[in-house]
């Protein structure tokens, strides 16, 4: 191998795995008066999803909107508000889709209750499927009264 290649080979290298934008990410630094303050920060962080993101929580999002929320969390904190006051203010600004795990209303009702409906349903249904192949089976093993007749005459005949 000449020179040339080896070299070109090394820079390859290099430039895929010594790539320092790739290893870099974005953190958050909010200084708060108490450790409970920076528990609450991180409970409703990892509770509350991005609305850009979709399936990734608020810590774990480097989207502008996870930053924003995240900043607007921490001001609220700082500030003196509940929990409660906090998920009510992202409640109001984004609706049930902010909460992993959303609560139970009229609205919600469907998302709490249909899984264990679709159950059921199935349930049911494979119960009545059941029933019926049980029914074809003892219908289909009975003879009527000219088969019992036949199989008698069969019968004295080989005797």
């Amino acid at each position: 191998m000449s020179k040339l290649n080896l070299f070109f080979c090394l820079f390859l290298v290099l430039l895929m795995f010594g790539n320092p934008r790739a290893s870099v990410a974005q953190v958050d630094t909010f200084e708060f008066q108490t450790t409970e303050q920076q528990q609450r920060f991180r409970k409703l962080s990892d509770e509350l999803r991005c609305p850009m993101c979709q399936n990734t929580n608020l810590s774990g999002s480097t989207g502008g909107v996870a930053q924003d929320l995240r900043r607007e969390i921490h001001r609220m904190i700082v500030e003196g508000l509940t929990d409660v006051d906090i998920e009510e203010f992202m409640f109001d600004r984004y609706g049930d889709f902010i909460f992993y795990k959303p609560r139970f209303r009229a609205e919600t009702a469907v998302l709490w209750f249909a899984p264990i409906l679709f159950l059921l349903l199935g349930f049911a249904g494979g119960y009545i499927v059941w029933l019926k192949s049980k029914k074809s089976v003892d219908e289909s093993e009975s003879l009527d009264a000219s088969q019992l007749n036949r199989l008698n005459d069969l019968l004295d005949s080989k005797q």
